[in-house]
């Protein structure tokens, strides 16, 4: 089937569906355009990442980025104490910051790599056909499983980009009452309707990140998030969970300015706030609330060691340097100019992935390391002319 036959045949399961429920929560019909097992769009096999496809990722601008993700990644080892390591990570598209992460440690750390085990937990075929056609260098180290089948974790628990794709509900406030958006059916397809709320775990969720929400605004809320965050704790014994994503403190999150929330869809390298275009064809996320993780993983033990910017994280963790290196062992002018331009996707801070793109790292059972992306950025030395 092509996109378009898909989108429509996801759109006509979708009426009947919402015309049988009498409406559904959007978070219900975020699920069905990104999950359904048909037609859903991470289920089904196209290209999502990259030029050809509707998005890019870090690991898709430069194999960098998991290069110094591996660099942290070995002294999260050797905090543990250099025995058997596991890696996990959820979400991992085609595989290509897995294989960046591997490759550099392959060559880099190579008792590091004897020690490690890469878990790799993903629901859709599509990307695990991909995924193991990538990694055929690395299959002795990788393994694939449920998130069920995890237990006693030793080591890090990684994902780059999967929290956003979680399906959220969406809720206006007007005249101090949320109200939840449902999907209707109107005479011209899927509309919306305004109904009361009724769940209390949204006025549960507000009172633990701190915000009041803001009248007349729209805005998201991610429980699963919150049921991901509780679930990654519970199944680590002890370690490190690094979340790589785009979103805000709650503070930011629900400003006031922020009168129409953060969803988004994406298809063909274009931005809509349209999420009712051909669904199943494009990619529907709203930014992250980076508190709430931070607050519900504290019930379960989870202790911040990291927050900030993606651009802070890979500069501490040796971008400039490793950038300097690469580019002495460029002898072409034009390639070394090429590579600076593309890997400055990665930190620029003004409205790019260096500030859009946040890391958060939280510890259990480790204490409070000092770890290698905390350095301030005035101590990191610069080779060169640059020292």
């Amino acid at each position: 089937m092509t996109r378009n036959s898909e989108a429509k045949a996801l759109e006509a399961f979708l009426l009947q569906h919402v015309r049988q429920n009498g409406g559904i929560s959007f978070a219900e019909y975020m699920s069905q355009c990104l999950y359904h097992p048909q037609y859903g769009y991470y289920m089904v096999s196209r290209d999502r990442i990259g030029k050809g496809g509707d998005f890019f990722t870090s690991s898709s601008v430069h194999s960098l980025f998991g290069r110094l993700i591996a660099k942290q990644l070995h002294e999260m080892w050797d905090i543990l104490g250099r025995d058997a390591f596991t890696v996990v990570e959820q979400g991992a598209g085609e595989g290509h910051l897995c294989l960046d992460i591997l490759d550099s440690i392959a060559d880099d750390f190579p008792d590091f790599y004897e020690a490690m085990t890469y878990q790799l937990v993903e629901i859709s075929p599509d990307n695990r056909t991909r995924q193991k056609t990538l990694l055929s260098r690395h299959l002795a180290r990788v393994d694939w499983c449920e998130f069920a089948d995890l237990k006693n974790i030793r080591g890090c628990f990684l994902s780059n980009e999967l929290v956003d794709a979680f399906p959220v509900r969406l809720f206006e406030k007007h005249n101090g009452v949320l109200k939840e958006v449902y999907v209707v059916a109107g005479e011209n397809g899927l509309g919306e309707e305004l109904r009361p709320l009724e769940d209390p775990h949204i006025t549960d969720y507000f009172r633990t990140v701190g915000i009041e929400p803001v009248e007349g605004n729209r805005f998201e809320v991610n429980l699963p998030a919150v049921e991901w965050m509780h679930a990654v704790a519970d199944v680590l014994e002890v370690g490190f969970v690094l979340t790589v994503d785009y979103g805000y403190p709650a503070g930011e999150l629900y400003a006031p300015f922020r009168r129409n929330g953060t969803l988004m869809c994406y298809r063909n390298h274009q931005s809509s706030d349209n999420p009712y275009d051909a669904p199943g064809s494009q990619d529907i996320t709203a930014h992250i609330d980076f508190t709430a993780l931070q607050k519900f993983g504290a019930e379960r033990g989870l202790v911040t060691l990291f927050f900030g910017p993606q651009y802070k994280f890979l500069m501490a963790l040796g971008f400039v340097e490793t950038l300097m290196e690469m580019q002495a062992r460029e002898p072409d002018e034009k390639r070394a100019r090429a590579l600076r331009l593309t890997l400055k996707n990665l930190i620029v801070p003004d409205g790019g992935m260096g500030e859009t793109f946040k890391v958060l790292v939280q510890g259990k059972g480790v204490d409070e390391p000092a770890l290698l992306c905390n350095r301030s950025l005035r101590d990191i030395p610069l080779p060169g002319a640059f020292a």
